[in-house]
This record gives structure tokens, C-alpha cells and sequence, in this order.
């Protein structure tokens, strides 16, 4: 049997993250896709455009292979945080096809170099900025993992949707009546535990 070489897992990993990250946009209405969900506006349709955007920039600057395509937040007149969530202009299918284009860049990128080929991440402080390609497929596995997690909590919020599906074997099958009666458990123990820290015994 042929075993997979360090690049071609790395890649495999990116990929599968990177899908289980737009899934998460199914069968969602434009509001609900875009809506801020917490105090910081984090929203699904702008973590989508924030992984596409910095994977441009690791997979494509730091190796001198940049996009002909601005970052979100080099365009003019752009916003900071341009990155993080999609304008009333900007539709889905515009947020999802710069995801796509920045999939595909990024895989030529990793496809063509050696993981220990060379780069210089120049957002990054001098003493770290010299990277390897090995360095940054783990970085943006990471990144891009950090923010499915982010992602897989929106969705539960919006309409109640966990994991990758009906058929994700990660996820415990209950009835609503039986999450209700572990969450409530859930919150019992952590009254107690709070009890208990205040000297209740």
C-alpha cells in the first residue's frame, strides 16, 4: 500500500477544512449567512472571506507568488477589517468564488514547492518572518480549523445544526427531548461547582 507523503496530507487536511468551512453556509437564508452573532460581529459568511483572504496572502506573498487579486482590506477605501464580513454589495457567491480562487492559488503554490522551500511572512515580527512551506500548511490547517470551530457554534446558534451533517459519526445521535435533559445536567453541575468555589460546601 502506498502512504502518502507529508505534503499530499497536509493538503488533504487543508482541503477538508477548508469544505467543512463552506458547508456550513448551506441552506442558510442572505441574512442568516451574513448576521453578527457576537459582540464582535463574528459572522459564517465573513469567516469564509477571512480564510480566503489570509490564504492568498500565506500561500501567495510569503512565497513571491502574490494573486492578481487585492486582499478585502487593500482595496480602496476598504474598511480594516474588510476581511471579516461581506458588504450588501458583495454577494455569496462573490465571497465564495474568491474562496475558491484563493483554494486554487494556494495549491499551485503548495503543489509546485518543496516543503522546505523558503518564504518571508512580512506581517509577522522580524525574528519569525523567515517561514517554510512546511511551517505555513500547518499554520493555515490551524487557522482555518480555528475558524470551522467558530463556525460549527454560528451555525448551532442559527437553526440548531451540528457537526458535518446527519451522518457525522461525531456527533452523539439524541433526541431534542435528550439535549435538553444533558444540557440541563450540564448546567446543574456547573451551579454546583460554582457553589461549591463560593464556600457553599
Amino acid at each position: 500500500m502506498d502512504v502518502e507523503d507529508d505534503k499530499a496530507v497536509l493538503l488533504r487536511y487543508l482541503r477538508r477544512l477548508r469544505g467543512d468551512l463552506v458547508g456550513k453556509l448551506d441552506g442558510l437564508s442572505e441574512y442568516d449567512a451574513r448576521r453578527p452573532l457576537t459582540p464582535t460581529g463574528t459572522n459564517l459568511l465573513g469567516l469564509v472571506k477571512h480564510v480566503a483572504s489570509v490564504q492568498l496572502g500565506y500561500f501567495g506573498v510569503v512565497f513571491g507568488r502574490p494573486s492578481d487579486r487585492p486582499a478585502p482590506w487593500e482595496v480602496e477605501g476598504a474598511d480594516d477589517d474588510a476581511d471579516m464580513w461581506a458588504t450588501a454589495d458583495e454577494t455569496r457567491d462573490d465571497v465564495l468564488e474568491l474562496h475558491r480562487h484563493s483554494a486554487t492559488v494556494s495549491d499551485a503554490t503548495i503543489e509546485a514547492l518543496p516543503l522546505d522551500a523558503r518564504g518571508q511572512v512580512p506581517w509577522w515580527p522580524p525574528e519569525r518572518r523567515s517561514v517554510t512551506l512546511a511551517q505555513v500548511l500547518v499554520h493555515m490547517c490551524v487557522e482555518t480549523a480555528r475558524h470551522d470551530g467558530h463556525a460549527d457554534v454560528l451555525r448551532e446558534l442559527l437553526d440548531g445544526a451540528v457537526g458535518n451533517g446527519p451522518d457525522d459519526a461525531n456527533v452523539p445521535r439524541r433526541s431534542a427531548e435528550q439535549w435538553s435533559a444533558y444540557r440541563d445536567r450540564l448546567e446543574e453541575a456547573a451551579r454546583e461547582a460554582q457553589r461549591r468555589a463560593s464556600g457553599g460546601g
